[in-house]
């Protein structure tokens, strides 16, 4: 039997940052209330990069970001790390919707995770659960103290999924923004 764990609703990092929401994991699934995000399963890494169509996919997925990622994921085995690269499932269909992860390893303290929801489920607020729930789990790892995001400011999507994850802007150079949440 896998362990489990739960996160608290609710805990507060220093400098006001604040994540809300909660994640379980068992296995290597992390787990929230709508969706589950899991490590990329091979079979899928295969079919996205040789153009085939799987049945447990979204209409519209691979998007262009997931089949960029899936490349990536194939080329750095580090990125199958359990703080790595996963696609974003919805628990009530079991489609993959799109992609989520941290660029392991950190450096010095510090990773970035990305993420993409395919056009199709946009507007549900799947990024932003994941992205709360990738963050709150990156800042369990081993040797990380910071997880950001760089986004353009332009992309008002992004910035206010970032936002509403719980991410605050701590710097700008008007190209891009960096949003960060930082251990407790």
């Amino acid at each position: 039997m896998s362990p489990s764990f739960s996160l608290p609703g609710s805990f507060s990092l220093p400098g006001s940052f604040s994540l809300t929401g909660s994640f379980s994991l068992t296995g290597s699934d992390v787990t929230t209330e709508r969706l589950v995000l899991r490590l990329w399963p091979p079979g899928d890494i295969a079919a996205v990069i040789g153009g085939l169509r799987l049945a447990h996919w979204a209409q519209d997925f691979p998007s262009a970001a997931d089949r960029r990622i899936s490349g990536f994921v194939a080329e750095r085995p580090e990125a199958m790390h359990v703080y790595g690269q996963r696609q974003i499932v919805e628990r009530e269909s079991g489609l993959a919707v799109g992609a989520i992860g941290l660029f392991w390893p950190p450096d010095n303290g510090v990773i970035e995770v990305g993420y993409g929801i395919v056009e199709s489920r946009r507007g549900r607020g799947y990024a932003t659960e994941a992205t709360r729930a990738m963050t709150a789990f990156g800042l369990t790892a081993p040797g990380v103290d910071e997880v950001f995001a760089d986004v353009e400011p332009a992309n008002v999507a992004s910035v206010r999924v970032l936002e509403k994850a719980g991410l605050r802007r701590v710097r700008g150079d008007g190209a891009t923004a960096r949003f960060a949440a930082r251990r407790p």
